[in-house]
């Protein structure tokens, strides 16, 4: 039988990630294999990293794949430089230049990226663990998280700077033909970095951005960012607002946003409340002005109405998903829209603040005052005591907290840093829901504010004791175990004392270790929780100037560090057989306020008095704290009707 040609199949050239490139870089250079695993790889992702000879042997093993792919297709001189040190030494001894030269000449042997790729594979341990922890675990999921976050991704991740940041989403974008995917145009490289200020500028000042445009495709800022068109500024001059008052005016403002500034200017000691105007002043300005065009000082009440119709349905390109304030993509308008509570809520607060720039003159009159509120339902209650946890969640989530601030691995940073996070987390839980604060409240805490109060009934009863009659015991009662107690300012600035719990003091200690710091020393005074590390950023970079040991965190921050740590403990393998279906559901729509409602509930179950619980929550009426009585008897019921309906079966 003839001999049939035989198609010869070549198996494909074995290929390195940018990683492996920069450890044979460290080899050649003779740097231990041990110490190159430990800098450039994670053994529990590579195995080739797992041991020093199995390192030695990967690299090694790289060394002579490039040689061979550079004798074939580099330069005749560098193919003898090769071939000689082959026959010297067994294999090529190359140098940090050889090297080079080979690199360039093997240009088969590099990888390129690709979007189902690991992070890992291309990105050192320290950042890989870095994006893995917020789920980040390919290159395509970078990408995509890029693009929903925008400039500000990187905020999102702990110790992820504007720096780094920076040369990752350059990278990404070298190699966005390979990896399939493009970094949107957005997502801005430059702006990552806070530009140097010229040499007398102030230092504290923000850049203005004037909005308007196309209301289809509007330029939005946020208010502190905020600048408005001379035409539309209601000013002095041609550009004056038809409202203007023509009278002395009390304050001293020549436009409408400098008449705003001063009415917001009056609640900066009242940061919740200041908050919460200043959005709904921004939203209204920005409505003003792009969509009305009209200057703040010349809406009539129709024009008042048309915007109580917009807070309905705003347009679509005024809603977005919450972003940071800082970030491009920044809408004043989540896209659920406004309940129609908040609706009435924002009538009001316009109607107050045109009210106080009549009464100081810089306004005619108030077209506000002619508006009628939206319509809205009168509920039974505001408290949405629903959201609490039940005892027994409860009970797991503060073991699972336990677990993850213990349980990690003791010898990788990158489990040490963990187990930080997951222990600020925990106390910022333990706070909320063993004392039964407000997320603001928990932000202002100071560590000279807690001490271990002693039961002043003991000294009451010793000293009735040593009067009683003759005949009678004169032993004393047994006192009271000693309950640490934490005064806080709450809503309205009403000052009031709650109790605090060991366990939450015990995780306050941790937290403070991890901060460096004492948490028992006679003095030690500061806020309670606060942040362990700073974010390259200007905002941040002068709150800590100010005194690197006492800036707490920001309201929206210590949510944003329950909220991740809620939603790991729902999401990742190991806690899933803790947890029931409904217990992860919970636990997905379980918001920071929800731990405040959960000591309510928990306190009333215990039967603690419902004055006494009123005083530590802080309600204003009885009324308010009765609820929490209300919704534990309706579960009573509940698990009665259960109870009952399993007899019957």
């Amino acid at each position: 039988m003839a001999n049939q040609p035989q198609q010869l199949t070549l198996p494909p050239p074995r290929t390195y990630t940018r990683t492996d490139f920069t450890a044979l870089r460290a080899f050649v250079q003779r740097l231990p294999a041990a110490t190159i695993a430990r800098l450039y790889y994670d053994p529990e992702r590579s195995p080739h990293a797992a041991t020093a000879d199995a390192m030695d042997r990967f690299l090694g093993t790289m060394r002579d794949d490039l040689v061979h792919l550079a004798l074939l297709h580099g330069s005749s001189v560098l193919a003898e430089h090769l071939k000689a040190s082959i026959k010297q030494h067994g294999s090529a001894k190359l140098t940090a230049m050889t090297l080079r030269m080979v690199e360039q000449a093997s240009t088969l042997a590099a990888a390129a990226p690709l979007a189902m790729h690991p992070v890992h594979l291309w990105f050192r341990p320290l950042i890989a663990q870095r994006l893995s922890g917020e789920g980040i675990d390919t290159l395509g999921a970078l990408i995509d998280y890029c693009n929903a976050r925008g400039g500000s991704w990187w905020r999102s991740v702990p110790r992820i700077g504007a720096l780094r940041a920076r040369a990752i989403v350059t990278w990404l974008r070298r190699h966005e033909a390979t990896l399939g995917a493009k970094v949107a145009a957005d997502v801005d490289t430059e702006s990552l970095v806070p530009a140097l200020q010229p040499a007398g500028a102030n230092p504290g000042a923000v850049r203005a951005i004037v909005i308007g445009g196309d209301p289809a495709e509007p330029r939005l800022a946020p208010f502190e960012h905020l600048a408005v068109p001379a035409a539309l500024s209601g000013g002095n001059g041609i550009q004056r607002g038809f409202n203007r008052a023509t009278s002395f005016a009390f304050i001293r403002a020549e436009h409408d946003l400098a008449a705003v500034h001063a009415y917001l200017h009056r609640y900066r000691d009242r940061p919740t409340t200041l908050r919460a105007y200043t959005r709904e002043l921004e939203r209204l300005i920005l409505w003003s002005v792009v969509v009305r065009q009209k200057a703040l000082s010349s809406l009539a009440v129709e024009d008042c109405e048309a915007y109580k119709d917009f807070l309905k349905t705003p347009l679509p390109s005024f809603m977005g998903p919450k972003r940071p304030r800082s970030s491009g993509r920044w809408r004043p308008f989540t896209p659920d829209g406004l309940s129609a509570d908040s609706q009435a809520y924002a009538v009001r607060v316009l109607r107050a603040a045109f009210a106080w720039l009549v009464d100081v003159r810089y306004l005619a009159g108030n077209p506000w005052s002619a508006v009628h509120e939206p319509a809205t339902i009168t509920r039974e209650s505001s408290v949405q005591v629903h959201r609490a946890l039940p005892a027994r969640l409860w009970a797991q989530v503060r073991k699972a907290l336990d677990e993850r601030c213990a349980a990690l691995g003791a010898t990788a940073l990158e489990d040490e840093e963990g187990r930080r996070q997951w222990r600020a987390a925990r106390a910022a839980i333990l706070l909320m829901g063993d004392s039964g604060l407000r997320r603001a409240e928990a932000t202002a805490a100071r560590r000279e504010a807690l001490c271990l109060a002693r039961s002043d009934d003991y000294t009451s009863r010793r000293v009735a004791s040593s009067r009683a009659e003759p005949g009678q015991s004169s032993e004393p009662a047994a006192a009271t175990p000693a309950v640490w107690t934490l005064t806080v300012v709450g809503k309205r600035r009403k000052e009031r004392t709650v109790p605090v719990s060991n366990a939450t003091v015990t995780a306050l200690r941790a937290h403070w270790s991890d901060r460096g710091r004492d948490f028992d020393a006679t003095h030690a005074q500061g806020p309670l929780i606060a942040p362990q590390w700073i974010p390259a950023t200007h905002t941040a970079m002068e709150r800590h100037d100010k005194n690197e040991d006492d800036v707490p965190y920001t309201v929206d921050a210590l949510g944003r560090v329950v909220r991740m740590a809620i939603q790991r403990l729902s999401t990742e393998t190991a806690a899933l057989a803790d947890f029931t279906t409904e217990d992860l559901v919970q636990l997905a729509n379980t918001s920071s306020h929800a731990f405040r409602h959960t000591f309510g509930t928990r306190a009333v179950a215990r039967e603690m008095p419902t004055d006494v619980v009123q005083a530590i929550l802080g309600h204003a009426s009885l009324q308010t704290t009765s609820i929490y009585v209300r919704a534990e008897r309706r579960r009573m019921l509940e698990a009665a009707a259960r109870y009952y309906a399993d007899e019957a079966e």
